[in-house]
This record gives C-alpha cells, sequence and structure tokens, in this order.
C-alpha cells in the first residue's frame, strides 16, 4: 500500500484535503466511505436533496454529483500519471461541471448509484496499482503531481464536502 504522499506532491491548495484523510490505507479508508456515504444517503428523503442553504448554492443531489464529477477527474488524472503518461493534464471548473451537469433533473437514487459507480470504479483502478505508478508524478492544473496524492485528494474532497452536508444540509 501506497505511504502518504508528501507536500511536495501536490498544490498547496490541496492539503486542505489531503490534511482531513486519517492513517489507514487509502484503498480502505476510499472503501469505507462508499459504504458510510452510501448508508448517509440513503436516509435522505428525496424532498431534503433538493434543499440549497442559499440563494446560489448547489442542492444537495448537486454537491454529490460534484462529488462524483471531482472523482472521475482526479481519477483519470491519476490513471495518466501512474500509467507514465507525461501529457500535462489540464484543469477544470467546477462551476462549469455544474451549470453543464443535470444532478437536479435526477432522483436522489440515481444521483447515488452514480457515486456508487464511480467509487467502485476508482477502487478497481487502485487495486491495480503497482508500487512503482503510486510513485509516479505527472503534471495536472500546470503543477506537479503524483499518483498517491491524487488518492488521498479524492478522500479528502469527500471528507471535506460531508462536513458541509452535515452543517448546511443535514442540520436545518
Amino acid at each position: 500500500m501506497p505511504q502518504r504522499p508528501s507536500r511536495e506532491e501536490y498544490l498547496p491548495y490541496y492539503e486542505q484535503y489531503v490534511g482531513l484523510v486519517g492513517e489507514e490505507s487509502i484503498i480502505e479508508i476510499l472503501t469505507k466511505q462508499l459504504t458510510s456515504t452510501t448508508e448517509l444517503l440513503s436516509d435522505i428523503p428525496e424532498q431534503q436533496s433538493n434543499y440549497r442553504y442559499a440563494e446560489g448554492k448547489w442542492t444537495l443531489k448537486e454537491v454529490i454529483g460534484h462529488i462524483s464529477d471531482n472523482e472521475r477527474v482526479m481519477a483519470y488524472r491519476l490513471l495518466r500519471i501512474a500509467r507514465g503518461d507525461q501529457t500535462p493534464l489540464a484543469g477544470y471548473d467546477q462551476d462549469e461541471f455544474m451549470s453543464g451537469s443535470s444532478f437536479q433533473e435526477w432522483t436522489l437514487s440515481q444521483v447515488i448509484e452514480d457515486y456508487i459507480s464511480v467509487r467502485k470504479a476508482t477502487l478497481t483502478l487502485l487495486r491495480g496499482l503497482s508500487e512503482e505508478a503510486w510513485q509516479r508524478i505527472g503534471t495536472a492544473n500546470d503543477a506537479p503531481i503524483s499518483a498517491r496524492a491524487l488518492a488521498y485528494i479524492i478522500a479528502g474532497h469527500e471528507l471535506h464536502h460531508w462536513k458541509v452536508i452535515q452543517d448546511q444540509y443535514l442540520s436545518h
């Protein structure tokens, strides 16, 4: 299993996510997140999934969709870098992604199904990586980043948004 990435393996911006991730194996953490997130989401009524805590903020369904979209992007970067591809990879704008999405038209169960599918694909990818692949470094968003840092960013990004979900969406 890969060790925690050093701060030189990702931009300082990503510390807000990497710093949230515990000391267990990253695959164990992502697997546990799959279970706990699915359980938590399954208990939310459909009506509540359309809630926005403020004007201009995403609905709960859109936040979950954003988590899945971000994981897709980070896992794609991870795949390219882990395979040794040195092509610089572009950044993305989360707000443009959301404006082009249709998560608001989906049912909560469809959003959950999408999240589960994305996470399972990520886990399958990670389980097949060699020790060398985990340590490879490529370029994304005009900065160096390692494959293992991307896995930690995926986990930490979800943890970050779960705090927002619990504080802003589930406590009202």
